[in-house]
């Protein structure tokens, strides 16, 4: 349940903030949100997390769907603990998130930007974060990787 749980709340928000940015930026407009720390920035991204191998948007919603199905299948066969779930849940939603964005307009909406770092979103975010803390999960509870 915790799962779901949260591919959904990560999918809300992904969703919620992309139409906010959509609706009050044009592509390419900034503005300034946290003096010169962060910016919001209207990027339409033809490539994967970060701006990387634009132009492969087929081959990261293939991804995105066999990551998505097969961690659906990974915990409704094996029910893992909640922190798993959690974890999962954050990586499946933030590829939902992004493969949405894919489908219905051919590039995925963008607009968190440091400056020093390619421009980004909430679904980047929760993907990058998931990965780590399951990598790190995982790397602790090695029992968790036998099946």
């Amino acid at each position: 349940m915790r799962f779901w749980l949260t591919i959904l709340s990560i999918l809300v928000l992904d969703r919620l903030t992309k139409w906010w940015v959509m609706n009050n930026f044009l592509p390419g407009q900034s503005q300034p949100l946290v003096d010169d720390l962060l910016w919001l920035t209207y990027v339409q991204n033809h490539g994967a997390a970060f701006g990387i191998l634009a132009g492969k948007g087929w081959f990261f919603s293939l991804a995105a769907v066999v990551i998505i199905v097969g961690m659906a299948v990974y915990i409704f066969h094996y029910k893992p603990g909640g922190c798993l779930q959690l974890y999962m849940g954050f990586i499946a939603g933030g590829a939902l998130g992004n493969l949405i964005d894919r489908i219905r307009f051919h590039h995925v909406i963008d607009f968190l930007d440091l400056g020093w770092w390619p421009v980004f979103n909430v679904a980047d975010m929760a993907i990058v974060s998931g990965g780590i803390l399951l990598v790190l999960y995982l790397m602790r509870h090695e029992e968790a990787l036998r099946l």
